[in-house]
């Protein structure tokens, strides 16, 4: 049997705030899987599991670059918050970022691509200025986003610096439309994935292993109710109905205005600018999402220092 150590029962509060015990009991289930232990807690309904498990404490900048029916988003990740405030590491993530605007999206590319006025690629210059600020430093992701005939529109969310936050948002509407309405739109767009978080662009964009998982899921919490199985079926695709609704783009209510779903908004959007809109994806980077990061113990560190 798998060893439930304090540390790992921590982890599994933090994702869900269920209680010690639950978590323990539940860790226990599950083997020491952190994630089969959130679906244990979720069946017992001692968790809600909402999107507190993408929470981290990793540091750094996004990016993002837009130009016409291009956008590009970027991460890069420091020690501490006080590098990020740095100027020459915001400078450092604002070329990136219209570096990878102009390139092909991949991460690999970008990471070799010519960084201005240095002779250095990016990696190389990533390198030095590890060892000029002392502090270590990733170029963690990137990501290419094109709507054309279109535009791509952005925003940040907790923007320190122009095109750099905590949070970067892209956002894709292909059209032969007026332009600068279809950019307003993006803008607006933009926001609301910034605060609804979406899983996916639509009902066919959900992963087929996610939508397995939560199926599962609710059918157990169906179960709890002791009801036949038939009706069980009926209530697990009532409740993916919700699912979908809460967790895809064009299903979801625009937070503009707290009552329009998003495909709705879109329709209105073609009179607007006169053709026809269509949402052709998103980007979300939040930074440091899925990073763990390492939690010191100094006195336990002390006293292996001693020993």
């Amino acid at each position: 049997m798998a060893e439930i150590t304090a540390a790992l029962v921590k982890e599994l509060r933090d994702k869900t705030g269920a209680g010690m015990m639950d978590c323990k009991k539940a860790l226990g289930e599950a083997e020491g899987d952190i994630e089969g232990a959130v679906d244990w807690l979720r069946k017992k309904g001692l968790a809600a599991a909402a999107k507190k498990a993408g929470r981290t404490a990793a540091e750094g900048l996004v990016g993002i670059a837009v130009e016409g029916g291009r956008g590009a988003v970027v991460e890069v990740n420091s020690e501490t918050d006080f590098v990020a405030r740095n100027e020459q590491f915001q400078g450092f993530v604002s070329a990136v970022t219209r570096l990878a605007l102009a390139g092909d999206g991949e991460l690999e590319s970008l990471k070799q691509a010519a960084y201005p006025g240095t002779g250095r690629t990016v990696a190389e210059e990533l390198t030095q200025m590890i060892a000029t600020i002392g502090e270590n430093m990733a170029l963690r992701r990137a990501s290419l986003l094109v709507a054309e005939p279109g535009v791509v529109a952005g925003y940040v969310h907790n923007q320190s610096a122009e095109g750099l936050g905590k949070i970067g948002v892209l956002v894709g509407l292909k059209s032969e439309g007026d332009a600068e309405k279809l950019a307003a739109l993006g803008k607006q767009l933009a926001m609301h994935v910034a605060a609804a978080n979406p899983l996916a662009l639509d009902r066919d964009d959900v992963d087929a292993s996610q939508l397995d998982r939560e199926r599962e899921v609710l059918a157990d919490q169906a179960r709890a109710s002791g009801k036949a199985e038939e009706i069980i079926a009926k209530m697990v695709e009532g409740r993916l109905r919700k699912f979908y609704e809460d967790n895809c783009l064009v299903e979801q209510v625009f937070v503009i205005d707290g009552e329009t779903k998003i495909a709705k908004v879109l329709e209105a959007a073609a009179k607007e600018v006169g053709a026809p809109v269509t949402l052709t994806g998103f980007r979300r980077f939040q930074l440091g999402e899925g990073i763990e990061k390492e939690e010191s113990d100094f006195a336990a560190e002390v006293a292996a220092a001693r020993g």
